[in-house]
């Protein structure tokens, strides 16, 4: 008769201390702001109708989509950088809090068949 040996694996522990901290997500707040930007530019585009008559620097009559197009291009990037302080501001008063948490590491080796 064959010795039973034992088919259960061996197991070791390892526990430390982690920190973890809240920390913003950079790329939603960068979004969030792109958004914002572009909603100001589409209020700003249609309250203000300043394609009535001719620019005085060009003589040139812009279109509505012209016109919707430059504010764009000032209110998008206004819009991601006003995020981004929020962002930091955020990142500073939040992310002060370190918390400590016990982590306990498992490693399960099976026994060698023989």
């Amino acid at each position: 008769m064959e010795a039973m040996t034992s088919s259960t694996p061996d197991e070791r522990h390892d526990e430390s201390v982690v920190r973890t901290r809240r920390a913003p997500k950079y790329g939603v707040f960068v979004a969030l702001g792109a958004a914002a930007g572009l909603l100001a530019a589409v209020i700003l585009s249609t309250v203000f109708d300043g394609t009535a008559e001719a620019s005085q620097y060009t003589e040139i009559e812009y279109s509505t989509s012209q016109v919707f197009g430059f504010i764009v291009l000032w209110c998008v990037p206004a819009g991601i950088a006003v995020a981004m302080v929020v962002a930091l501001i955020l990142d500073r008063t939040v992310g002060r809090k370190v918390h400590e948490h016990r982590a306990v590491r498992e490693v399960t080796e099976e026994p060698d068949e023989a």
